[in-house]
């Protein structure tokens, strides 16, 4: 077949108008079976998730039945035994040690008693550790009065370790959690003007906030979990705060309280809301900007300045060598 066949070929109106008629039939079949056959990767994935987790389950509860014991937590039950003995949570607990290890994101009677046990072991270990470091290894020179000062001293470190661990990570979350916290509330606004209820506003924004800060949504979890069982919701809203330990928290939960006592209009009050969080995050970045220059004013006398004056310098002290004086 020439180029002139081709060419008449291609130039018949029949041939022509039965490609596009097949091209168009076959877009609108696919265009048809596409929602058929194309897959949620997700959904498949959380029902692999929900059914290996079944079948693990099954398969740890039939292993305990052979072994006459239980699963719940039994790698911590020498922690149990040993908090029970001693009785350390009449001497060692604290009246708000509960509220502050939920605020870190421990909860339960698990979290308590493993917060007790360290803070009863760690001393002791530190000021045996400490002890058999200066009197086998290397005393350092030291006398025994002073290397028993120092035991005591590792044994107070010791004491304050796991309290350091716990306000660490409860600035950390605060810290994330502030972060995400004006955005949430946009979210938040956007559900209730939608006409959801406050439970399913908090569902759908820790639903939307957790890929920015899971532990802001865990605590809408929780939150949505207490509104729905507990008779008195004002004790949600209250622990919700007392959790988070946030301003912003503390303020919309003061809202949320008025508006189901007072029947105010919910969402004015949430704009206002937001608004000032997002007022506030704005200020707290410009006080962190505006905080940078005392900062870098050190480093840049140590490292800057001295290379600044090298450089000027340089030349002039070249062609003072250059000139044999």
């Amino acid at each position: 077949m020439n180029s002139d066949e081709i060419v008449k070929l291609l130039g018949d109106p029949q041939l022509v108008s039965g490609v596009l008629v097949a091209v168009c039939v076959a877009a609108t079949i696919y265009t048809l079976a596409t929602p058929f056959l194309s897959t949620d990767t997700l959904e498949r994935r959380m029902m692999s998730v929900a059914v290996e987790r079944e079948r693990i389950r099954a398969r740890e509860r039939a292993a305990a039945k052979v072994k006459g014991a239980t699963l719940r937590h039994e790698h911590k039950r020498y922690m149990k035994e040993f908090v029970e003995r001693l009785s350390l949570s009449k001497w060692l607990n604290t009246e708000d040690a509960k509220m502050r290890l939920a605020s870190a994101g421990f909860r339960g009677p698990q979290a308590e008693t493993a917060f007790l046990f360290f803070r009863a072991v760690t001393p002791v270990a530190l000021f045996i550790a400490v002890g058999a470091y200066l009197s086998i290894i290397n005393d350092h020179g030291l006398t025994w009065p002073m290397q028993l000062a120092a035991a005591i001293f590792g044994a107070y470190i010791g004491i304050k370790l796991p309290e350091l661990y716990l306000t660490n990570t409860i600035q950390k979350r605060q810290f994330s959690m502030k972060r995400a916290f004006p955005d949430s509330l946009d979210l938040m606004l956007i559900c209730v003007e939608s006409g959801m209820s406050i439970e399913h506003a908090f569902r759908k924004v820790g639903q939307e906030v957790g890929a920015q800060s899971p532990e802001l949504a865990e605590e809408f979890a929780l939150a949505t979990a207490e509104l729905s069982f507990l008779p008195d919701r004002r004790t949600a809203y209250l622990n919700l705060v007392a959790r988070t330990g946030l301003d912003g928290v503390k303020q919309i939960c003061t809202v949320l309280i008025q508006a189901e006592k007072y029947g105010t209009p919910l969402g004015q009050a949430l704009r206002v809301t937001a608004q000032e969080s997002r007022d506030n995050r704005m200020m707290e970045a410009e006080k962190m900007a505006a905080g940078l220059p005392p900062k870098l004013t050190v480093p840049m006398i140590i490292f800057f300045l001295p290379v600044l004056l090298v450089v000027v310098m340089a030349p002039a002290v070249m062609q003072v060598m250059a000139s044999g004086f």
